[in-house]
């Protein structure tokens, strides 16, 4: 367990500063992302150092045998920009995918870089989506679930929208042991904040991003989630030595 866990077990989802209920976190994470929205692609790449576009294609691969089912369906859940479903469209011209987002700026940005593409985008809440039950084969969620209000609710909406046998996954950060943890730990918290607020002018989601990464769920309790949400064959598969890491579940 993080400390965070060991503080407090009933952790239910993000939770920035000042947010004291589910609705108050989830309009903070809003506006966040609705303020970074216009550097949000350079952020990611400047920081990860281009490593999150190897992520992103790790995991589309993942999936390759459930994007070539006939008549396929993909959820590109807390989309961004769309820059995992578009890594998913890479591996298969064939599915037909939707982005969903509830920050309204970043839904802009991903219908531009998305168009043409069989790809169409709707605002919508993670908790709540407007789709009708069992109507995807794969749901992808990239450096989006880890913000939202409610995990265990967000896994539930992700349970009902997928088709029995259908996959999801859900690629995150996480915390790295050893020694490589203390250096990462330094950057992630110290440098990174600094940074971000530097490039993108806005002071507060890079204050909050390694908070929300610490509040996240660890691998085993996150697992313990998905299989009480409904998920079978669980798993995590680490990246660049745990810095993220791709959950997979079948319903």
């Amino acid at each position: 367990m993080t400390a965070v866990d060991q503080e407090n077990p009933k952790v239910t989802g993000a939770q920035p500063a000042g947010a004291g209920d589910e609705q108050a976190a989830a309009t903070a994470v809003r506006e966040m992302f609705s303020a970074i929205a216009p550097r949000y692609d350079l952020l990611n790449h400047v920081l990860s150092m281009n490593v999150d576009r190897l992520w992103w294609r790790r995991a589309a691969r993942t999936f390759r045998d459930v994007l070539g089912r006939p008549g396929a369906r993909v959820l590109d859940l807390c989309c961004g920009t769309g820059d995992m479903g578009l890594a998913v469209r890479r591996q298969s011209p064939n599915p037909e995918i939707v982005g969903a987002d509830f920050a309204h700026p970043m839904l802009r940005l991903a219908a531009d870089k998305t168009a043409g593409r069989n790809f169409r985008v709707i605002e919508a809440d993670a908790l709540r989506l407007p789709l009708h039950d069992a109507s995807f084969d794969l749901v992808v969620s990239a450096f989006g679930f880890r913000n939202l209000a409610n995990y265990d609710a967000g896994l539930r909406e992700i349970f009902r929208v997928l088709r029995p046998g259908g996959e999801v996954g859900i690629l995150d950060f996480g915390e790295p042991r050893g020694v490589l943890g203390v250096v990462y730990g330094f950057y992630f918290r110290r440098v990174l904040p600094k940074v971000g607020t530097l490039i993108s002018g806005v002071r507060g989601p890079y204050s909050y991003l390694p908070a929300s990464v610490e509040r996240f769920p660890d691998p085993q309790q996150m697992l313990g989630r998905m299989r009480a949400a409904g998920f079978q064959e669980v798993s995590w598969s680490p990246y660049t030595f745990g810095i993220a890491g791709l959950y997979r579940g079948r319903k």
